[in-house]
């Protein structure tokens, strides 16, 4: 059984307060993978132009991550996205999208994807992450899914047909209040979860995250940081340790999914180091338990009840 990545790979540019890239590797999936295959190994659905690097392909490969769904358009360009960071690390503004390969991609589910346990599902056009759902021939144990705000706008009826399809949602904060239409994230997470999803999980960037299930709520902090150098990616590389621990345990409790948002989150803090999956790519396993200490250090406490 497998965990299979649907999501999009690509070159991004990226300025912040501190520091500004060249075009360097991006993408939803080529965040997960890079986090995930710590974890598991990865089988990626996806979609390149020519002008993506082979070196990086190989570079996945050597991580046991699995390219036979990626498409190769050789006479076509890559996803392109530019932004720039606020001082505050939280907002942004884009300065530039190509879709290119982007704009027709229909991704194939291959008879050795029909194993998949568990799939996470990046933010693609709601309809893209749908049709890998209907492709696969038996539901996979566990479907994650992440999206944002822009399919709000533009294609909320699409969006809320693949929601109802999913287990897991996950979102940022104004995310969640834009689809539920309820400030009180306690709500929005109920009313969200009456869509479809049995959990819900709202991301809210260097405050931490929320996780919810019926009537229960967990909550994990994220790890203070004297610096936050590019919080590119750092949503989907939580979403590759969340998904990624899930499916090296195979257990999808409600217990072992608190401990999956820890891990996304210590992730998640590594990747904001560096620009882009640069950090992400010099991590070791003795790094990763490091980071877990870390956690439960910052959150670990003894109380006597009165």
């Amino acid at each position: 059984m497998s965990l299979v990545v649907v999501g999009t790979m690509a070159f991004d540019a990226i300025e912040t307060p501190f520091g500004k890239s060249d075009k360097i590797i991006g993408g939803a999936a080529t965040y997960i993978a890079w986090c995930a295959s710590n974890f598991t190994p990865v089988k990626q659905i996806s979609v390149v132009g020519g002008d993506f690097p082979e070196e990086e392909l190989q570079a996945l490969a050597d991580r046991q991550v699995d390219l036979e769904a990626v498409q190769i358009k050789k006479d076509e360009k890559s996803f392109f996205w530019s932004g720039k960071y606020h001082m505050d690390m939280n907002t942004r503004d884009t300065l530039d999208t190509q879709l290119n390969v982007l704009a027709n991609f229909q991704p194939v589910v291959p008879d050795s994807y029909q194993d998949c346990e568990f799939l996470m599902l990046g933010n693609l056009v709601p309809a893209v992450q749908r049709s890998v759902i209907t492709q696969l021939k038996n539901r996979p144990r566990l479907i994650v899914m992440d999206t944002m705000n822009f399919w709000m706008e533009v294609a909320m009826d699409e969006l809320k047909a693949t929601i109802a399809m999913v287990d897991v949602l996950m979102v940022n904060d104004s995310e969640a209040r834009q689809l539920s239409g309820d400030y009180s994230l306690v709500r929005a997470a109920a009313t969200i979860m009456q869509m479809g999803p049995k959990y819900v999980i709202i991301k809210k960037g260097e405050h931490g995250a929320l996780l919810f299930h019926e009537n229960k709520v967990f909550f994990a902090p994220a790890l203070p940081l004297e610096e936050v150098f590019d919080p590119t990616g750092a949503g989907d590389t939580f979403a590759g340790g969340f998904i990624g621990h899930l499916a090296r345990t195979k257990d999808i409790s409600f217990e072992n999914m608190k401990t999956a948002i820890i891990i996304g989150s210590a992730m998640a803090s590594y990747c904001v180091e560096k620009f882009g999956t640069q950090r992400l790519r010099e991590l070791s396993k003795e790094d990763i338990a490091n980071r877990l200490s870390d956690f439960v250090q910052l959150v670990n406490f003894d109380i006597k009840l009165y």
